[in-house]
C-alpha cells in the first residue's frame, strides 16, 4: 500500500539462503505492464541464478509512471503518484526479505520506463548504482517537474535516430507528452553530471543482424567516475536493435561500475 494505492510486482525467486544479490528493475513502457515486460527478459533471466541476480518488475500505476515529463496526460502523472516510494519500498522488501546487497542496485526502462529510470537517477540517485534508459530522452526544461540532485551515477542511453516517439534530435514526443532534449544533450547531461568534458571514445559495434541497422558506441569512461554510455542505433525506431541484448548488455554494463 503507497499512499493509499496498492502497487504490484513481479520478480523471479532467488536461489535458498541467497544473500548479497544484485537488484535490477526492468521498467515496462507506458501501456505496459510487469509480466508483459518480462518476456522480452529471457536471457538475463536465464543467468540470474549463476549472477546472483533478483529481477523485479514492477507495475506503473495504471499502466503508466509519474516520470518527469510535466505534460504526460497519463494519471500516474496527473495524480502525482508516489512512485519514488514505490520504489524505495521495494527496494526495502527485497533487502529484508532476501538480503540484496544495496549497492548494487541498477534499473532498466524501456520508453516511459526510460522516462522513469531518468527520474530514479535524478531524484534518488542515493539508492542506485547505474540505469539504463532505452527509447527515451530527457524532458526539455520547459516540460520538466523533477527536482534534479545531479549526482553521478552510471548512465547508459540505447536510442534509435529514426525513432518516431521519441525523436533521437529532439522535439514533441509522441502522445502529446511534450518536449524533449536530444539524445545527444542527453548524453551529455549525464557526462557533465559524472564530471566529464571533452570528447567521448567512439567505437562501431558488430553488425550481427543484416537489417540495415549498426550501433555505433560513445564512452565516457575513467577512473573514479561512473561511467556513461550512448549506444547509438543508426536507422533504429522506437524498439530494441537486434545486434544487442539489451537487457545482457545492460547487466554487462552495470557489473563494470
Amino acid at each position: 500500500m503507497i499512499d493509499g494505492h496498492y502497487r504490484t510486482f513481479h520478480f523471479n525467486l532467488p536461489l535458498k539462503n541467497s544473500t548479497n544479490a544484485s537488484l535490477i528493475f526492468v521498467l515496462h513502457g507506458s501501456g505496459g505492464n510487469g509480466i508483459k515486460s518480462m518476456k522480452g527478459t529471457s536471457k538475463l533471466l536465464d543467468i540470474a541464478n549463476k549472477e546472483n541476480l533478483i529481477i523485479l518488475f514492477p507495475d506503473g500505476y495504471l499502466k503508466n509512471w509519474n516520470e518527469c515529463r510535466k505534460n504526460a496526460p497519463a494519471a500516474a502523472n496527473v495524480e502525482n503518484i508516489d512512485d519514488n516510494t514505490f520504489f524505495s519500498k521495494m527496494i526495502d522488501y527485497c533487502g529484508t526479505k532476501y538480503f540484496i546487497n544495496r549497492q548494487k542496485v541498477f534499473a532498466i526502462g524501456t520508453s516511459g520506463g526510460g522516462h522513469m529510470v531518468y527520474k530514479l537517477a535524478m531524484t534518488m540517485p542515493e539508492k542506485f548504482k547505474a540505469i539504463t534508459a532505452i527509447v527515451a530522452n530527457l524532458p526539455e526544461a520547459n516540460n520538466m517537474d523533477c527536482i534534479e540532485k545531479k549526482m553521478p551515477i552510471a548512465v547508459m542511453i540505447i536510442n534509435g535516430t529514426n525513432d518516431p516517439t521519441n525523436p533521437y534530435n529532439g522535439g514533441i514526443s509522441a502522445k502529446n507528452k511534450g518536449l524533449v532534449v536530444s539524445t545527444d544533450d542527453t548524453f551529455h547531461y549525464w557526462a557533465t553530471v559524472n564530471g566529464y568534458n571533452g570528447e567521448p571514445k567512439k567505437e562501431d559495434l558488430p553488425d550481427l543482424q543484416p537489417d540495415g541497422k549498426t550501433i555505433e558506441k560513445y564512452t565516457f569512461k575513467q577512473k573514479g567516475k561512473p561511467e556513461v554510455v550512448l549506444l547509438k542505433v543508426i536507422n533504429g525506431e522506437h524498439n530494441n536493435p537486434k545486434d544487442i541484448d539489451v537487457f545482457l548488455e545492460s547487466w554487462n554494463f552495470f557489473k563494470r561500475q
